[in-house]
């Protein structure tokens, strides 16, 4: 892989930037004085997929939000889970992987795409699935730390599993067998991001981020060794059960704090600042609905 791959909040910076534009479907609405709270420079992202296997990304930058699509960017299906990736790229070309589970067939995938600016034109000129590992039926929240962190974790049912994808030059990713993480009542979750690693070198710590069925937005520290222990704090204990989807951001002038962005179901949309994401206290977290911006296809 090359090095300067980086992860996808990262990617996010690169969109934004210019690298990887994509084609605006509908217009850019701006951002509505009640999330005035969250900081201007601060970006979220995050893929969803349209009945007929369109790719979609719904984002937020510079406090306007937008809907964007690329031709030639259609899976066919929609997947159950999908992990959003990582991303490299220049000014007229970038390339990118992630990783889905199958509707049907219990399999992992791994998704390569490439996008090229032709004739002022972004499309996807690269899209290639390769069939990774059996034993994925039923996932339904899937994610991972991203290059070069080699662990990704899947929910299904109740329980939350944990595995390794190895990638090796000129051979395909190497998954391990999930291993089930300690306790029950994933079910009850309703998103789930990993938000970093944290502990130390020795003993690193695989910090989750995710909202429940009651409203509780949540955070879980779950040991890198194993066997692993699992330990989690309340970040608020109300106004968080309406989301399907929960999109980790990136603040690049306040590199100590997260945005935060959740869809409904119905297509509305909110976005909230963490001014100390490292803190596992949630007091700071502070923003407010966008309103519906029509994000009803499912997003990750």
């Amino acid at each position: 892989m090359r090095k300067s791959i980086v992860a996808s909040a990262t990617a996010l910076a690169v969109v934004a930037t210019g690298l990887a534009v994509v084609g605006v479907v509908g217009t850019a609405r701006p951002s509505s004085a009640a999330v005035g709270d969250v900081p201007a420079d601060c970006m979220n992202w995050t893929t969803a997929y349209r009945s007929d296997g369109q790719r979609l990304a719904y984002k937020r930058s510079d406090r306007k939000t937008s809907t964007e699509a690329l031709p030639g960017d259609n899976l066919g299906f929609v997947p159950t889970a999908e992990w959003g990736g990582i991303n490299s790229g220049g000014a007229d070309w970038w390339e990118g992987s992630s990783l889905f589970t199958h509707p049907t067939d219990g399999y992992l995938y791994l998704l390569k795409r490439q996008g090229e600016r032709i004739d002022g034109v972004w499309r996807v000129t690269t899209h290639r699935t390769t069939r990774l590992a059996p034993g994925f039926a039923g996932t339904r929240i899937l994610m991972g730390g991203g290059f070069p962190n080699p662990y990704y974790y899947r929910v299904a049912g109740n329980s939350l599993y944990r595995f390794k994808v190895t990638y090796s030059a000129g051979q395909p990713p190497a998954v391990s067998t999930p291993e089930k993480m300690p306790g029950s009542g994933w079910d009850s979750v309703k998103t789930l991001q990993y938000a970093r690693t944290g502990g130390t070198a020795a003993a690193p710590v695989h910090v989750l981020l995710g909202t429940r069925t009651n409203g509780e937005l949540k955070q879980w520290r779950i040991s890198a060794a194993t066997p692993a222990t699992v330990t989690s704090t309340v970040l608020q204990s109300t106004g968080w059960g309406s989301f399907t989807s929960l999109t980790i951001g990136h603040c690049p002038s306040h590199p100590d704090g997260r945005s935060l962005m959740g869809i409904t179901a119905t297509g509305r949309a909110a976005v909230y600042f963490d001014a100390n994401k490292k803190d596992g206290v949630g007091t700071d977290i502070k923003g407010g609905w966008l309103g519906l911006l029509g994000w009803t296809e499912k997003a990750y």
